[in-house]
């Protein structure tokens, strides 16, 4: 026995040694190819990013083959597996996606901020990060969304996937990203993904502060937790997002046809992490309402269970993470909006709500009252998405409750500021270009 234990012992310290040698690998590479990005001009950046969208096409059969070899390996629960998948309507999103951030405008990377006397004036400049680390979930399609951008904000970039979707990433970086980032005279080592299965990889990309000082960190709870802990210790920033689960509150003035649409539009995916999670109930309209609302998602497909007082589980609990349980909403009573908003930033994640109102005073008791990332009114809270909410994918969504960036965090978020102070005469000649 004691043989057993010091083999395995010696096995789980050579993987997490060739982890690390990877994930330094790398960022090595990563790191030796961000200066030239951090002087691309925005033409260039663009047409990498047009570039990606027609290799994407161009790639999609290998892409696709990849992605099924991925799938026939992955023993996943069928939430985890729809985030797995790949098909050409998915592809074709993607690809819809970089056309359009392609065509968003960077914004100057210099501005004025005041005059200062003796002739001189304050300006803020917008620098990149460097280098930027993502650990997210095994889902492909942000292996696009977090390289296109970072290409976006001049950032290289260092990834690593789950191991279930490892063929998938790699089809994807090696098919698309560099091929298209060389196609355009960048160099195609600035996106690398980290060439070794299993959570070692992640706990050497999160303990690399000289290499990556930034890493965003999405997943299930309690490894991002982990994560964020040890990137701490290290002394790495992370933008993390571990938790999700978006809540629905019906108010004693919603419209049932209203609140059967939102609930509908709410759980058209079951396995992302801004769906349908908890559904509050005006305590006055729980004994006509929740029969509705049980009869409503008894009649989907797949039929979606609900799970009423007492409840075994906390409130907050994340049904798409549940393997087996998927198909799942928490009903629960509320007395009134402001218990209403107080649940939802209490005992969830605080990532998403939406109040059902007709009552303007119920919806502002409400909005108020909620302090989570996104908060919304007679709408879905699917609608927490980079693309959908702001126009251009996103890393992740940040649920810090502190200064800096929180939501959907999308290129503009990934850059340091600058304050810089030049004699008067001479801020045209600096103009608003790259640094």
């Amino acid at each position: 026995m004691t043989d057993l234990l010091t083999s395995a012992r010696t096995a789980e310290r050579e993987e997490a040694a060739t982890a690390r040698a990877a994930a330094v690998r790398a960022a090595v590479a990563a790191r030796e190819a961000s200066a030239g990005l951090a002087r691309a001009a925005d033409g260039a950046i663009d047409a990498a990013l047009e570039a990606m969208a027609r290799r994407l096409d161009a790639a999609a059969d290998t892409v696709l083959a990849a992605n099924a070899a991925d799938l026939a390996t992955a023993d996943l629960g069928p939430g985890l597996r729809d985030r797995l998948r790949l098909d050409p309507e998915r592809l074709a999103d993607m690809g819809r996606q970089l056309r359009s951030l392609a065509a968003v405008p960077a914004g100057p990377a210099r501005r004025p901020v005041r005059d200062l006397p003796d002739g001189l004036v304050l300006e803020e400049w917008r620098r990149p990060v460097g280098v930027v680390g993502a650990n997210f979930e095994a889902r492909p399609t942000v292996v696009v969304d977090i390289a296109s951008q970072l290409v976006k904000s001049r950032n290289a970039g260092v990834l690593r996937t789950g191991s279930a979707a490892y063929r998938s990433a790699v089809a994807l970086v090696d098919h698309v990203v560099a091929p298209a980032l060389a196609e355009v005279g960048l160099a195609p080592d600035a996106v690398q993904l980290i060439r070794a299965s299993g959570h070692g990889a992640a706990q050497a990309l999160v303990t690399l502060p000289d290499l990556v000082p930034l890493v965003i960190l999405r997943g299930s709870g309690e490894s991002t937790r982990q994560l964020a802990a040890a990137a701490a210790a290290a002394g790495v920033r992370t933008l993390a997002h571990a938790d999700g689960g978006a809540v629905v509150y019906l108010d004693a003035s919603a419209r049932w046809e209203t609140a059967a649409r939102l609930i509908d539009r709410s759980l058209d995916r079951l396995g992302v992490c801004n769906r349908l999670n908890l559904l509050l109930v005006d305590a006055p309209r729980w004994d006509e309402t929740v029969p509705a609302v049980v009869a409503l998602l008894a009649a989907r497909t797949p039929p979606v269970a609900v799970s009423l007082p007492p409840h075994a589980h906390r409130l907050g609990h994340e049904w798409a993470l549940t393997d087996g349980g998927e198909a799942t909403v928490t009903v629960a009573p509320a007395q009134g909006p402001a218990d209403a908003a107080r649940i939802a930033t209490e005992e969830t994640s605080g990532l998403a709500a939406a109040v059902v109102a007709e009552d303007p005073a119920a919806a502002r008791e409400f909005l108020s009252g909620y302090a989570g990332t996104g908060a919304f009114w007679n709408a879905t809270p699917r609608l927490l998405d980079g693309f959908k909410l702001l126009s251009v994918p996103e890393t992740g969504i940040n649920l810090d409750r502190v200064p800096g960036p929180r939501g959907p965090v999308t290129f503009r978020d990934l850059s340091l500021r600058q304050y810089v102070v030049v004699p008067a005469e001479f801020r045209h000649e600096l103009g608003t270009g790259r640094v």
